[in-house]
């Protein structure tokens, strides 16, 4: 035990009388809410009415009765226009709409990363022996197609039909709508669905007529489930089937060794110059593209700082010389020739197949380059992204360390739906880790299902509503123009000095067939910067609702404050009335098991005692019993005093009473 010294000892009382003042003013508080602002509905309303700025209340009290229904319709009028005016201009701010200003700027820029890479994607002395089967097949069917009359029934022999199977090529007869008749290539008569496996079926009778279409069959369930794929072409119809197969026959090939087959950087980039200063393909950075193999990116920015473009003008910009090489294509896989380019930002994916441009071989291609800045606004304007953060598909195309683009997006949203429908991830595109491709022999229905999900509607439209375009994009318009090159007069040198640089060689080994020369700078350095604003900001409403409230209705932001406090008042009034009504039902339901007063305690005690004792209840009992005229009632026990006092009351209500006393 010990005694603390000075004056710390009145803490604790100052404390006390701290709280003591805090409870006492939260018991005014509360007497104050219970009692409420001490006025009627009536007296609320005519207070507001006289004291109100808005000039209608006004009239509707000091006017006479004629007059005040005039101006009660007419302050309803008004006020109802207030409110329709207000939704509308409400609604309009909610919707969120942008407006679009174009700005135009000038300034040294970053020249675009540029990606070139050849239509082929495999060179055919590379990829022969693993397309060896599937091309015999495929000279096999162009035979059946040109000659509708088979002569050699053991042509077929040869063929590993192993690959027709999983989705051959038919002839759908249409000549009589109402009942199409299906004939496969290679079977021995019509509507055979089951194909061949493994064996070599004699070739069968092919329909000539103009009504027969070439379609491919898909089948999934061991072919218990099938669909035609129909092609107005033969040409296109035989070049999807070969790309499909092809796509199988790739799938199970390691990447490096596609790489491998693919057309290397050095033979590929003849010439390289950039403004004034040399460059090759060193300066390039390699990707595999499934598409196109091969491709090669200049000024990507991955590694180094972009370089920038000393001036607008053809001799400022980039000068490329390739060898497309078009004698080694894959004759059945590609059927355009040329090199495929496309120009977009550094560090950004390139998307060669939906985005790029070809460039014709034999030909000088010049590429003027304007850019475009687009600035949009974001949540709640627009819907776009920032870096793809917030966007509920997993980006594939994060492992390159490219920025977020909506073409990634819809190619990593694709591949999961593909992985979560049929089991495997397509070719084209990459595969998250654990997966795998999809191929023949894994997934024999993977081809069915994979063009069911390109042609679903349902598919595309999610993918579109999960992805999100990039808030901040760079576009590059391209004017293209082409002219022959080399000429005839000078194509005999200038082959000599390539072939001369490339295979060392004194003879001549390239030819116009295998040239490409591109050229690619900026127009000029005017940029155009298209920004999106807000159409309809905060400032834009406020001006909007207290213009129409000031012209309909006189009144300013002071008048709804004026407003709210009579609703707040009312609202007051009314939670006290409803309070008091709970209680007094509160307190009649307590009086309820007594039909009149309560007994007094002395009644109660003489009822036990004596027996022949009944209390009065005739005063205030109206279920008390009446004797007739003749019989006389009986005759009851000296009752006591009856004492107010000692009146039973319920405890609810003697405290209610004192909760009253007490307000």
């Amino acid at each position: 035990m010990f005694i603390r010294l000075g004056s710390n000892w009145q803490l604790p009382k100052a404390g006390a009388q701290a709280a003591m003042h805090v409870r006492k003013y939260l018991l005014k508080g509360l007497h104050r809410l219970q009692k409420g602002p001490g006025y009627t509905y009536k007296e609320l309303l005519v207070w507001y009415c006289n004291n109100t700025n808005t000039h209608g209340p006004k009239r509707i009290i000091c006017e006479g009765p004629k007059k005040k229904a005039v101006w009660f319709l007419i302050t309803l009028l008004f006020a109802s226009l207030v409110c329709w005016q207000w939704g509308v201009f409400i609604n309009t701010y909610l919707s969120w709409d942008v407006s679009v200003s174009l700005s135009l700027g000038f300034k040294t820029m970053d020249f675009p990363a540029v990606t070139v890479c050849n239509a082929s994607p495999f060179r055919y002395s590379k990829a022969k022996r693993l397309l060896k089967d599937l091309d015999a097949l495929m000279k096999a069917v162009l035979e059946r197609i040109l000659a509708p009359e088979p002569s050699h029934a053991n042509a077929t022999s040869t063929l590993n039909f192993t690959i027709w199977s999983h989705a051959p090529l038919v002839l759908i007869n249409e000549q009589d709508p109402r009942h199409p008749e299906v004939l496969d290539l290679f079977s021995l008569s019509g509507n055979n669905h089951n194909g061949s496996a493994g064996g070599s079926p004699a070739p069968g009778r092919i329909c000539g007529a103009p009504g027969c279409k070439l379609a491919m069959r898909l089948c999934s369930l061991n072919g218990t489930v099938c669909t035609f794929r129909n092609f107005t072409s033969a040409t296109r119809a035989v070049t999807e089937w070969y790309g499909l197969q092809a796509t199988n026959i790739f799938a199970q090939v390691p990447r490096q060794e596609l790489v491998q087959m693919g057309f290397p950087g050095e033979h590929m980039i003849l010439a390289c110059m950039f403004g004034t200063e040399p460059c090759s393909y060193r300066n390039f950075t390699h990707i595999f593209y499934p598409d196109y193999g091969n491709c090669y990116i200049f000024n990507w920015g991955m590694k180094e700082k972009p370089l920038p473009s000393a001036n607008p003008g053809a001799e400022f910009g980039l000068k490329l010389i390739l060898d497309i090489d078009q004698e080694d294509y894959v004759p059945f896989l590609t059927s355009t020739a040329g090199a495929r380019l496309v120009l977009h930002e550094q560090r950004t994916y390139p998307f060669i197949k939906e985005e790029g441009i070809y460039a014709t071989s034999g030909t000088e291609t010049s590429i003027g380059v304007l850019v475009d800045k687009l600035r949009r606004m974001g949540e709640p304007y627009s819907p776009c992204t920032m870096n793809g953060s917030d966007v509920a598909v997993r980006n594939l195309y994060s492992d390159y360390n490219t920025t977020y683009s909506i073409q990634a997006c819809l190619h990593s949203c694709f591949q999961d739906h593909m992985i979560r429908s049929c089991g495997c991830g397509h070719y084209l595109y990459p595969l998250p880790p654990g997966e795998r491709y999809c191929n023949n022999q894994d997934f024999p229905d993977w081809a069915y299902c994979y063009f069911d999900l390109r042609m679903s509607v349902a598919q595309r439209e999610t993918c579109i509503n999960m992805c999100k375009q990039s808030c901040n994009d760079t576009q590059y318009k391209m004017t293209i123009s082409m002219a022959d090159w080399p000429s005839e007069a000078s194509e005999d040198w200038i082959f000599h000095v390539l072939s001369q640089e490339r295979d060392h060689s004194s003879n001549i080994t390239l030819s116009r067939k295998g040239i490409v020369k591109l050229n690619i700078y900026f127009q000029e350095f005017n940029y155009r910067t298209i920004e999106e604003s807000a159409a309809n900001n905060i400032v834009w409403l406020l001006s909007n609702l207290g213009g129409q409230f000031g012209f309909w209705m006189g009144g300013s932001v002071l008048c709804l404050i004026e407003f709210g406090e009579i609703i707040i008042d009312f609202v007051w009034i009314t939670i006290i009335k409803l309070v008091a009504f709970s209680k007094g039902l509160r307190q009649k339901r307590a009086r309820a098991p007594y039909p009149g007063p309560p007994p007094t305690v002395a009644e109660l005690v003489e009822a036990h005692t004596n027996l022949g004792f009944q209390p009065d209840s005739t005063a205030h009992s109206p279920r008390a019993k009446s004797y007739p005229a003749e019989e006389a009632p009986p005759i009851p026990g000296t009752p006591p005093p009856n004492y107010d006092s000692l009146r039973l009351q319920p405890l609810d209500t003697a405290e209610s009473d004192s909760e009253g006393d007490a307000v």
